[in-house]
């Protein structure tokens, strides 16, 4: 089942039909289950203007959890001094998690997602993204689009926060997959990146090539940390475009993740 948040509120998707879903829905328990116990009593509606599938949730990311990410951040901030800490916290027990957005800085389809002024070198970072509840459990799954600041992230660790958290720095949508099963390692992720009506750059992965299981985050993001509303966790990036590419402004960002559907923006 897909859920779609839009300008008139929450809708079901289910067996090509469109059902209108109260307000809150996302902070269900016990969310697949609550759906297929409502959906024959939902009222019918039509298909409405997307927006983020976001209600006030925080989001989260967690970041090193495939190997090409952690060569990319290692190159990155070698001549700062910094390339060793990505190699270890890849090897380590504990997982680096670090806080993203806040709902009004959070795009959907369709939006323009932005790149730092103050930077230049910037690449969009295509991730699963896990719907969690209060009580820390993976209700579904949806598209994040983490966008970085490279240059700013490989001067100094420390500025990793700049580098990742500011207005329109992340992206979700377009739908979230609820389902109780765990996505096959086989689940692929495509991003595509148009310039003027050409591709630039397109590349793939699959779930089978992140380190870490989604399971493992949830559990180290929830051991101190409360979350009334649940949250949102991006859970890293295995696709990286190359050292001499940069996002322009007019960019068009597409990522594909197998059963959610695809994710696009524009650069502003």
């Amino acid at each position: 089942m897909l859920i779609h948040k839009t300008q008139t509120g929450w809708e079901l998707e289910a067996n090509g039909i469109r059902s209108q879903l109260p307000a809150g829905v996302t902070t269900q328990e016990n969310l697949h289950t609550y759906l297929e116990k409502a959906a024959n009593a939902l009222p019918v509606t039509t298909t409405n203007e997307p927006v983020a599938p976001i209600d006030s949730q925080e989001v989260w990311a967690a970041g090193v959890t495939y190997f090409r990410s952690r060569t990319a951040r290692m190159a990155e901030s070698e001549t700062a001094g910094g390339g060793s800490f990505y190699d270890r916290v890849y090897n380590a027990d504990r997982p680096e998690l670090f806080f993203k957005a806040l709902p009004y800085r959070v795009v959907g389809p369709g939006g323009a997602v932005r790149i730092r002024r103050d930077s230049k070198w910037n690449v969009p970072e295509p991730e699963l993204a896990l719907l969690i509840s209060p009580g820390g459990k993976i209700q579904g799954y949806t598209i994040g689009n983490d966008m970085s600041s490279r240059d700013i992230e490989g001067e100094n660790p420390l500025y990793l926060p700049q580098a990742k958290s500011y207005d329109g720095s992340c992206a979700l949508g377009p739908a979230i997959l609820v389902t109780p099963d765990p996505l096959a390692p086989s689940t692929e992720i495509r991003l595509t990146i148009v310039r003027a009506g050409a591709s630039v750059f397109a590349d793939s992965t699959t779930l089978a090539a992140m380190k870490r299981r989604p399971a493992e985050l949830v559990e180290y993001l929830f051991r101190e940390t409360s979350f009334p509303n649940g949250c949102f966790l991006l859970t890293g990036t295995g696709i990286i475009p190359p050292d001499t590419f940069t996002l322009h402004s007019g960019d068009a960002i597409e990522i594909a993740i197998d059963g959610i559907g695809s994710l696009r923006n524009t650069v502003a």
